[in-house]
Order: structure tokens, then sequence, then C-alpha cells
């Protein structure tokens, strides 16, 4: 539904917000870190997990430090710096929305400072969830990135009788028609064996929950809405526009469907994923990075619908007593650790590609 890095959490959960800091202790730019300058080509980074908002950051530096702060030319203000620690794994916030992410990427990517040609990149942030795939605190792994914004729209009090919505492809002709992708960013395929690695490590970890959750998604009478959460596969939609409810969700179903060819499937919902992904190509166009390298992590603070007798204004307005915002944050590290510590700690069987196992 809405949520997206949900920057309004901000105004609702101020402490979490507040307490993002440049976490543990760092060394500054002439601190001792044994890689802190990889010379020409910039500092080396085996891992760097880009969030999109203060709390999805600080859950990584607040386990992972000490840090070393290194100020990057062009990033967000809010966060202009990057964290790397010593095993040369970074983490870089890019401010929430498309504009915030390509720009933070880009800044990124051209940076002289880092080498990021065997990086592998990790976008780790919450989002709204389909409970027909997860629930809230559920962790999913995309294959696929799809942009929900880039679509044509007639009000929903004027469109045709015979279609089921109002949205339909650019340069199409109704609902179900397949646009002809002129603007280059639609739809992204990552890398399978990269998803399915990072799905392998994590699917069996324990995930956090509470009480206000639990209560949540017992209103839910089918599965796997109501059941605890846990690590899944399925696809990410992003789009700046914030939305709840059963028609546009099966909108997000159909057009996933429709921009994959029938192979993907709608889970969650955000704001950043195609841009990010987007800048990386530009970067890769260039050879600055390796696409193959990019894993998609997303976890679910919030329905993307009501429950049954629940009005789409009412899950819409009312997000965060769903109790989600808490759990998906931890979650995130919970899952998406296994990945970093993995390809950080196993560097010699990560260096060249993502390891056949």
């Amino acid at each position: 539904m809405l949520t997206r890095t949900l920057g309004a959490f901000c105004a609702i959960t101020l402490a979490a917000c507040a307490a993002f800091t440049p976490g543990p202790a760092s060394a500054d730019d002439n601190g001792d870190f044994s890689q802190a300058d990889g010379g020409s080509h910039g500092r080396p980074v085996k891992v760097m997990i880009i969030s999109m908002f203060g709390p999805e950051g600080q859950v990584w530096l607040d386990r992972l430090g000490p840090w070393r702060d290194i100020t990057v030319d062009g990033l967000s203000p809010d966060y202009p710096t990057v964290h790397c620690n010593r095993q040369d794994v970074c983490v870089m916030t890019t401010g929430m929305g498309h504009s915030n992410a390509a720009a933070s990427i880009m800044a990124l990517t051209f940076s002289p400072r880092f080498d990021l040609r065997h990086t592998y990149f990790m976008v780790a942030g919450i989002a709204g969830i389909d409970p027909q795939q997860g629930t809230v605190g559920s962790a999913a792994w995309a294959k696929y990135l799809v942009d929900f914004g880039i679509q044509w729209e007639i009000d929903g009090r004027e469109i045709p009788s015979n279609w089921n919505t109002g949205y339909l492809g650019i340069n199409t002709t109704g609902p179900t028609a397949k646009p002809p992708l002129d603007y280059k960013t639609e739809v992204f395929q990552l890398n399978t064996q990269l998803a399915d690695t990072a799905f392998a490590l994590s699917r069996n970890v324990a995930l956090s929950d509470d009480a206000q959750a639990q209560a949540a998604r017992a209103k839910y009478s089918y599965a796997p809405a109501n059941r605890p959460p846990s690590v899944v596969q399925c696809d990410t939609l992003a789009g700046d526009t914030w939305w709840s409810g059963t028609l546009i969700g099966q909108r997000a179903r159909d057009w996933t469907k429709i921009l994959t060819d029938g192979k993907g499937v709608y889970c969650t919902t955000q704001q950043e994923d195609n841009a990010t992904y987007e800048a990386l190509k530009r970067a890769a166009s260039v050879h600055k990075v390796d696409l193959n390298r990019v894993a998609v992590l997303r976890a679910g603070s919030d329905f993307d619908r009501p429950y049954d007798g629940q009005t789409s204004a009412d899950n819409l307005l009312n997000y965060a007593s769903q109790g989600g915002f808490t759990i998906a944050i931890e979650n995130l590290f919970r899952s998406g650790n296994p990945l970093v510590q993995d390809i950080a700690t196993h560097w010699g069987e990560w260096r060249d590609g993502v390891p056949k196992r």
C-alpha cells in the first residue's frame, strides 16, 4: 500500500528518526583502516548496503562498526557520508523517493573515492506488502523491479465501462496491453543466481515479531497475511505515489505480470528501486559497477490493502498502527546480514562473481 520508505514515520515515530546518528565511534578520513585508500580507483568495497532513510541505515550502523565516515560530494545533504568498516562493508543512505535515490547513487558511483567495480550492492528497505504474498515483518528478495509510476491514468470516475481500472501502459489502447517500454526503466530483471543465493542464505533465519503486528495480521482471514513473518521471494513495485486499496492492489499484481511477461509476482511496494537500478546501470555502462551484483531486499512494514470489512482509507491513514515498522527494520538486518557476511568473509569465492552453490 503506502509505506515505501516511510518518511512519514518520522512524524509518528520520532524516536526512531531522531536516533539516526553516524553510528558507533568512527575513524575519520585519516583513520587507520587497512584499505582506506585504494589508489587511483579509490577505496575498494565488497558490499554497499543502500538504505533510503535514517532508521533503515541505522540498524546496520548499530551492528557492524566501527565505521570510517567518508564524505561524498553530491549525496543527500541529510546523509552526506558513506560509512565503511574493516570488512570493506559500507552503508549509504540515499534519501527517499525516485529523485533522491537516482541523484545519490549517481554521486556515489561516479565519486573517485571508491572502487566499486567488484562491489555487491544490496538495497535494504521497508515497503508495503501484498497480504497474499507475505505479512508485516516478512522480508522479500526480488528478481524483478517494476515501475508503477510510468503509466497513463484516467480518473477512476471516468474510466470506460469495459475497463476494470483507469491505468494503462503508455502508448497502449487498454489496461491489459504491454507498453513499448519507451522509457527503458519500466522493468528490470536482477541476477537470478544472486537472488536465489541470498534467499538460500536467509530463508531459515529467525525473524522479529511483536504483539501489535500479531494483532494487525490476525484481522486477515487468509494466509500468509495472518501467519508469522518469513523470508520469501517475490517482486517489488516502485512509485512515488503512496497508495492503498484492493482494486489498485490488483492493478499492481496485473501490471507486474504484464511487464514481466507473466514471470514476476508482485509483493512489495516502495518508491526508489527502479531509480536506484537505473543509476547503477548508467555507472555500469562505463564499467564502474557490475549489474550482476545487485540484490534488492524489502521488508513489509504495513499491508498494501485492507482486511475484509476495513476501508482502504482506514488502512492508509492508520498504517502506523499495524506495528510493522520496528520489526521490518530489524528483519532487514536479520535477513540481509547472512548475504553480507558470506560475501565479506568468503571474498575469495565472491570476488569474480556469484559462486555456484
